[in-house]
């Protein structure tokens, strides 16, 4: 099984990253694979509602969020982790999601989700609950931990001395295997839900 983790701050080794090694040591304990991208730095522009990627089955913009797109499309898993900016994720990070979500052909429901923020102090429950619209819009099931996965800490490093955001980052690896295991034997056994065609409601027509 494999788990791709998103760390969305411009820092490679701040606070958001402090939680996602946290889980990703957990992970490893699980015999889950795991790789870390890096995208927090990375000159990234938004959508432009071209709708070229509906004819490619890619982004137009030949950037990070096409190379991404593959490893996205083979893992049972997605973690999300940004540090909080107004409340608000890093605009990179969601500048990235957003394309990489809408110019996707492949159907991304049964891979689990799991978002992260790290913050000073607050702002952190608003950012949780925007990162997980991207999993929940793509029938996506959404791991939780034991409170908001969460962690405080302003200087690089200082999220290491929350001792209770470690746990909650351990507890949430440790039901995020439970849960991506768990849906893999439900295929197995039962295959996946059957949906409904698609119908579309446009109010202003």
């Amino acid at each position: 099984m494999k788990v791709l983790m998103i760390n969305g701050s411009p820092r490679a080794n701040g606070n958001t990253s402090i939680a996602l090694h946290e889980m990703e040591k957990v992970f490893q304990e699980e015999g889950i694979q795991s790789e870390i991208l890096h995208i927090g730095k990375q000159d990234i522009r938004g959508c432009i509602a071209c709708g070229n990627c509906s004819k490619a089955g890619k982004c137009v913009f030949n950037d990070i969020v096409n190379e991404t797109a593959e490893k996205f499309q083979e893992c049972d898993g997605l973690v999300v982790g940004s540090p909080v900016y107004y409340a608000s994720a890093n605009a990179t990070l969601v500048a990235f999601l957003t394309r990489l979500f809408f110019s996707t052909p492949f159907d991304k429901a049964m891979k689990v989700g799991a978002a992260v923020v790290a913050a000073r102090r607050g702002g952190l429950s608003a950012t949780f609950d925007e990162l997980n619209k991207f999993f929940t819009i793509a029938g996506m099931p959404v791991a939780s931990g034991q409170y908001w996965n969460s962690i405080h800490g302003r200087e690089a490093g200082e999220a290491s001395q929350d001792v209770e955001g470690l746990q909650i980052m351990r507890t949430l690896a440790k039901n995020m295997s439970f849960l991506m295991k768990s849906i893999a034997l439900g295929k197995e056994a039962y295959g996946i839900p059957q949906r409904e065609s698609f119908t579309p409601m446009n109010f202003i027509r």
